[in-house]
């Protein structure tokens, strides 16, 4: 999938060279490039997010234990 958002990358850049004004190419290729590229890249991590997502909500809470988590901030239950 990398490689088609890559090519098109590319060729909505030719096209966005060929335009007549700076603004026009860039606006062609924010919105026929970087905005189709990034919708289509969003819809493709749904999945992954949603199982993401239900991982963490399924690691139950620990009642006296330290609960160690991903991002480095340990806590005890009673603090």
């Amino acid at each position: 999938m990398h490689i088609v958002a890559i090519a098109w990358l590319y060729v909505i850049s030719m096209m966005a060279i060929t335009e007549k004004s700076f603004t026009a190419g860039v606006l062609t290729f924010v919105f026929f490039g970087v905005a189709p590229t990034a919708l289509l890249f969003w819809l493709a991590g749904t999945k992954r997010r949603h199982a993401a997502k239900k991982k963490i909500d399924a690691v139950p809470a620990a009642s006296n234990e330290q609960v160690h988590r991903p991002d480095g901030s340990d806590t005890r239950a009673n603090q």
